[in-house]
């Protein structure tokens, strides 16, 4: 008798990850969907005995599967999975009937013990008889996507310790650029409004590369009313928040990329790139930095404000090798 179990992850990664830590003896007969709307399709269709979600997924999130899985009166138990580890997110989705939270990326003995509480002995089959399923083909892309998903998430749990705030987290974009590509996609993330920039350098065994931290005008206001800071004050002060701001993100986001890669990443202080200016200013800034880049962007939201802070990180074409092989092992059976 197999278990059936629905795994909703937008991740390919993160759907093979899940899958291969179940354990054999739960003989589970598992089944995967994309995002929200696809696993309430086939929550509709079938019945499971176990549905793990993660929460930063297109079309519908998490928080929204869950509330649309409450008021259709669905009955299966849901374990979240997910990098937003923020303490109002697990506040979130336990009050909307998740039976428990583990943070990505998952931890198998952490998974055990969930499964511990949840399961009852009685219901586990007596004798196992492996049940097949197609794992996810997996891409360059699909790996980068959840290393900076989990990293991101790191990032956003600092910054809504640090504020006492709620975070929206979106999805990263990965992307190859040529520099050309770069600054296009700059003044996309700007919508070119006058923005406040900061810069970070990092490295870490020859992986390097720069990270920018972009707040429009109308953020940096907000920021100060957010943090008590009066509107009319100093230059210096804004700059002080600004500079807190990069540290936070940009200090968390590399812990959490560090860790998956087993990299120690060390980073410069933050640089000014100015204050109230044209993301053209911001371009001419970063321009003969690179030629070729890999980023990862992510624009961040806080709850409740217009404050919204783009970071993008950029890695000089040299260092992707070395990720790559960093990396190497999250492409491997296990």
């Amino acid at each position: 008798m197999s278990f059936p179990v629905l795994i909703c992850d937008d991740s390919a990664l993160a759907r093979k990850q899940m899958a291969r830590s179940l354990p054999a003896t739960l003989n589970a007969n598992i089944t995967f969907a994309e995002h929200g709307l696809e696993a309430l399709q086939i929550l509709q269709q079938q019945t499971f005995k176990l549905m793990f979600l993660d929460l930063t997924m297109p079309e519908l999130d998490g928080f929204g599967t869950l509330e649309e899985i409450k008021s259709r009166g669905i009955s299966t138990p849901v374990v979240v999975v997910s990098g937003d580890i923020q303490p109002k997110a697990k506040e979130r989705v336990m009050a909307l009937g998740a039976k428990a939270f583990i943070q990505k990326p998952i931890d198998v003995n952490v998974l055990k013990e969930v499964l511990r509480t949840l399961i009852e002995p009685a219901s586990l089959p007596k004798i196992v008889t492996p049940v097949s399923f197609e794992l996810p083909a997996l891409r360059r892309r699909d790996i980068y996507m959840e290393v900076a998903n989990v990293a991101i998430g790191r990032a956003a749990d600092a910054l809504a310790r640090h504020f006492d705030v709620f975070v929206h987290l979106p999805l990263p974009n990965v992307n190859i650029f040529e520099v050309t590509e770069l600054h296009m996609a700059l003044r996309d993330l700007a919508d070119n409004v006058h923005v406040s920039g900061v810069c970070q350098g990092f490295s870490g065994e020859g992986i390097a590369g720069e990270a920018l931290v972009l707040l429009s005008d109308t953020s940096v206001s907000d920021l100060k009313k957010l943090m008590k800071v009066p509107a009319e004050s100093e230059d210096l002060e804004e700059l002080e928040l600004l500079m807190d701001v990069s540290n936070i993100l940009v200090g968390s986001f590399l812990n959490g990329l560090g860790a998956q890669a087993e990299v120690r990443f060390f980073q410069s202080s933050p640089v000014l790139l100015g204050q109230h200016i044209t993301i053209d200013s911001v371009i001419d800034s970063t321009a003969g930095s690179f030629s070729k880049t890999m980023t990862f962007e992510v624009s961040y939201t806080i709850e409740d404000t217009s404050i919204r802070c783009d970071l993008l990180f950029m890695f000089v074409d040299e260092s992707l090798p070395l990720l790559d092989s960093k990396l190497a092992y999250l492409m491997e059976d296990f």
